[in-house]
């Protein structure tokens, strides 16, 4: 199975590492939004849409190729990094909005994942950023569990 990991990692690198640990365990293509190339995302067997978290959502960048996309069918995850954890009773989780976007195209989303990572948005910037050390190892190792599970097909995640 083809895959493919569309990844806007622009503040620290923090989405990359836990893209390229995925990718690692689905022998897929880490590129960016600008990168890459519609006809291959969208013949590609399995896709993941991963960002940073800017102002409770993903990237503009990765959104907007996402509303770029084909209509079509297949598999697909997302996954985020974000400074600040979710909010367990927010309205949508920072994975929401590629989860409707995705489904309106037409995609399975068999999961997403989420972790916290070094953040250093105004606030926070004063105090040095927050996180210093993470995505760790744990959120590394639980990223690699989540992409074993999506590709042995263990079912969706949550």
């Amino acid at each position: 199975m083809k895959a493919v990991i569309v990844c806007a990692s622009v503040s620290h690198g923090n989405t990359r590492r836990v893209a390229d640990t995925m990718a690692r365990e689905l022998d897929a293509k880490v590129v960016s939004p600008e990168e890459a190339d519609l006809v291959e995302v969208a013949g590609a067997g399995l896709v993941g849409f991963g960002s940073g978290v800017f102002y409770g959502r993903p990237h503009p960048s990765l959104t907007n190729f996402v509303k770029a996309l084909p209509h079509g069918h297949g598999r697909s995850f997302v996954f985020t990094t974000s400074g600040l954890p979710e909010a367990p009773l927010a309205p949508f989780r920072f994975t929401r909005p590629l989860v409707r976007l995705l489904e309106d195209k037409g995609l399975e989303v068999d999961g997403s994942f989420s972790c916290r990572a070094f953040d250093t948005w105004t606030p926070f910037k004063v105090l040095g950023g927050i996180n210093k050390t993470r995505p760790n190892p744990l959120d590394l190792a639980a990223a690699r569990a989540f992409a074993v599970r999506l590709r042995d097909g263990s079912g969706p995640t949550p």
